[in-house]
């Protein structure tokens, strides 16, 4: 029975490939609701599993209801919902996790760790079959797992949404059915201080639509400040050996890396949004420590406090938003060096190795630009091919000397770096 398990599962899977792109009529199979699935990613460097671990569902839809078999991005994960009847592709979507960052690090050679990862699908009308698939960076499977999804599985969470955490919208343009509603989180702020939160959302917003393409498309946007009280005022920092009790259990020193900000803890994040329409996440940490991280359709996290925080909230929804790759570099020592292997193409928009190039911005560059393209004054806003991006100096390559996705002190996204944005924002509302 196991063997044959295991070949109607990868008949399914080939089955989903080819299938994937057909239309969709989002009436026809998904109800008004959204299905909340609380995965837990396991593993470590060698071997990695994917476990089930919740399931919820509350009313009412926020996310697309249009281009549903089809992937934004690649990312580093993707979920596949096929109908059980009609053997369709009804819904895909894909993701990144801080768990396939950490199996980079040195510790996952030794160790095995747990972390959780979040999913928001529609609520299928009928029982469907979910696929969930992690990538590593050559874009190998490492890890797969299947499950069913019956409506009517009574243990399929539906809790009470009639005392939703009390929030305000900094930007509304309109029903969440239409926009790509956006929900900003306090992390580190106490109950005194939820005036300061709300101050700091409506500068996160500010900072973000003042940046091309969010600026011109503003109104295909809400964004939700949604007061999440912590029982102690700041941040967790190991380094320094302060431990505080937070809203979503974040810290500094992530992987051992000072100043990257993240949590392990997504139902954490999600239990505090039960009710309220969302489909990205931003959170805001009560402090002027230096730090943060986006990671791609998971979440955002930056501090508040922080003179960059302007340029850093944008930056890390970039990368949490619009799947951006980080344009900087160290040198050649960097022990993140290989995070890019040469001889694949990455499949975040902003960098390239030249692989297959003509996927990404070939077509923004004048003919008579050299590749590599040399950092010369002349060149300070062309588009071209300029070695060194994704934290490599040599063999990747970023559309512009100097971006958002580079620099803090740069005001803007590079033309490459809007367009994918852009792209992204009408997959969500055309």
């Amino acid at each position: 029975m196991r063997l044959k398990a295991y070949f109607t599962c990868i008949a399914l899977l080939s089955f989903v490939l080819s299938a994937a792109g057909e239309n969709v009529n989002f009436d026809k199979f998904f109800c008004d609701s959204t299905l909340r699935l609380d995965y837990t990613f396991t593993g470590n460097a060698g071997q990695q599993m994917i476990g089930l671990k919740n399931k919820f569902v509350t009313e009412n839809w926020a996310g697309r209801r249009h281009n549903l078999p089809n992937l934004p991005l690649k990312g580093n994960g993707e979920l596949i919902m096929t109908d059980s009847i009609s053997g369709k592709v009804i819904y895909a979507t894909s993701f990144s996790s801080l768990f396939l960052e950490w199996l980079d690090t040195d510790e996952a050679k030794s160790t095995t760790m747990s972390m959780e990862h979040t999913v928001l699908v529609p609520m299928p009308k009928r029982t469907a079959m979910i696929c969930v698939k992690l990538y590593n960076h050559r874009g190998e499977t490492t890890s797969v797992t299947y499950h069913p999804l019956r409506p009517d599985d009574i243990l399929i969470r539906r809790p009470d949404t009639g005392h939703t955490t009390p929030h305000k919208y900094i930007h509304y343009s309109g029903s969440p059915k239409d926009k790509i509603d956006v929900a900003i989180l306090g992390e580190g702020y106490s109950k005194e201080e939820t005036d300061s939160f709300y101050v700091h959302a409506q500068k996160a917003v500010n900072s973000i639509l003042s940046h091309e393409p969010f600026k011109s498309m503003a109104d295909r946007f809400n964004f939700v400040a949604v007061e999440s009280v912590s029982e102690d005022s700041g941040l967790s920092s190991p380094s320094e050996y302060v431990w505080k009790r937070t809203c979503f259990d974040s810290h500094y020193d992530t992987f051992y890396s000072k100043r990257y900000l993240t949590t392990t803890s997504t139902s954490l994040i999600h239990d505090v949004l039960i009710g309220i329409p969302y489909e990205h996440i931003i959170i805001l940490a009560n402090t002027d420590q230096y730090g943060g991280g986006g990671i791609y359709n998971s979440y955002t996290l930056t501090t508040a406090k922080n003179p960059n925080f302007w340029p850093v909230v944008t930056h890390e929804f970039g990368h949490s938003f619009g799947g951006l790759a980080d344009e900087y570099f160290y040198d050649q020592q960097d022990v993140m060096q290989d995070t890019y292997p040469l001889d694949i193409e990455p499949w975040e928009q902003n960098v390239t190795t030249l692989v297959d190039f003509k996927s990404k911005w070939a077509d923004m560059i004048d003919k008579d630009t050299p590749i590599p393209t040399p950092v010369t004054e002349e060149n300070t806003y062309k588009v071209g091919v300029y070695e060194g991006a994704a934290y490599a100096t040599k063999g990747v390559y970023r559309p512009l000397d100097r971006c958002r996705m580079r620099d803090n002190k740069v005001d803007y996204f590079c033309p490459v770096c809007q367009r994918a944005i852009s792209r992204i924002i009408k997959f969500y509302t055309e």
